[in-house]
C-alpha cells in the first residue's frame, strides 16, 4: 500500500454545489479524507468562521505568507486571493489521509506541477441555466458579482479539459458517491500500487527459496 495519501482537486464554476459536495463527502468518510482550509483575502459570509471554511487574511498577511513560502499554491479570483497553506496538506498527506483541495483552475494546474500523481475533478451543474439560477439563488451576491463569476465561468470552461474527471451535480447523493467512488478506483490503480506488489513479490521469492531447500 502507499505510504502517503491522495491529493485530490475539487474545482468548478461558482455556483456548482463543491463546497457543498466536499463537506458532504468528509461527513460520510470522516477516517479516510481531510479537507485543506484554504486561506483568502475574501470577507466572511454569515455563519462562516476564520480557520473552518477559510483562513481569514488581509492583502498583507497573504503577500507575507507568499513572501515566505508557505503557499502550495495562491491565485487571484473576482479580486480576492486564495492559496493553499503547505503545512496542513503535507502533515495529513503523511497521516495516509486523502487531503481534499477546494480550488480554483489556476491552483489546480500548481498543484498539478508539484504533484503530478494528484487527482483533479472539476464540478459543474447539469446546464448554464441551473448555474446561473443557483448563483441568483444565494442571495449574497451583488448582480455585478454575478455577471463577474459567470464571465469568469467562460474563461473556466475553456481550461477545464487538463482535469482527470467532470462531475455533473444534478443530485448531491448520487454525486458524492460517484466522486468517493472514482476516488477508491484511483487508489486501485498499478502505478500507485507498485509498493504492494513489490512486497509480495518479496514474498514469493522466500517461498520459492524455501522450496529448493
Amino acid at each position: 500500500m502507499r505510504n502517503t495519501g491522495f491529493l485530490i482537486v475539487l474545482s468548478g464554476f461558482s455556483g456548482s454545489g463543491k463546497g457543498t459536495i466536499m463537506k458532504e463527502l468528509l461527513e460520510r468518510y470522516p477516517d479516510e479524507y481531510a479537507l485543506s482550509i484554504s486561506a483568502t483575502t475574501r470577507a466572511p459570509r454569515e455563519g462562516e468562521e476564520d480557520g473552518r471554511e477559510y483562513f481569514f487574511k488581509t492583502r498583507e498577511e497573504f503577500r507575507e505568507m507568499i513572501r515566505n513560502d508557505e503557499l502550495l499554491e495562491y491565485a487571484q479570483y473576482v479580486d480576492n486571493y486564495y492559496g493553499t497553506p503547505k503545512s496542513y496538506v503535507n502533515e495529513q498527506l503523511a497521516n495516509q489521509k486523502n487531503v481534499v483541495l477546494e480550488i480554483e483552475i489556476q491552483g489546480a494546474l500548481k498543484i498539478r506541477e508539484q504533484f503530478p500523481d494528484a487527482l483533479l475533478l472539476f464540478v459543474t451543474p447539469p446546464s448554464a441555466g441551473v448555474l446561473k439560477d443557483r448563483l441568483t439563488g444565494r442571495g449574497t451576491e451583488t448582480e455585478d458579482v454575478i455577471h463577474s463569476r459567470l464571465a469568469r465561468a467562460v474563461d473556466e470552461a475553456d481550461g477545464c479539459e487538463v482535469y482527470d474527471y467532470l462531475i455533473i451535480n444534478d443530485d448531491l447523493d448520487t454525486c458524492v458517491e460517484e466522486i468517493h467512488q472514482i476516488i477508491l478506483g484511483e487508489q486501485k490503480k498499478m502505478r500507485h500500487q507498485l509498493s504492494t506488489i513489490e512486497a509480495i513479490k518479496n514474498e514469493l521469492k522466500q517461498f520459492v527459496k524455501g522450496e529448493k531447500v
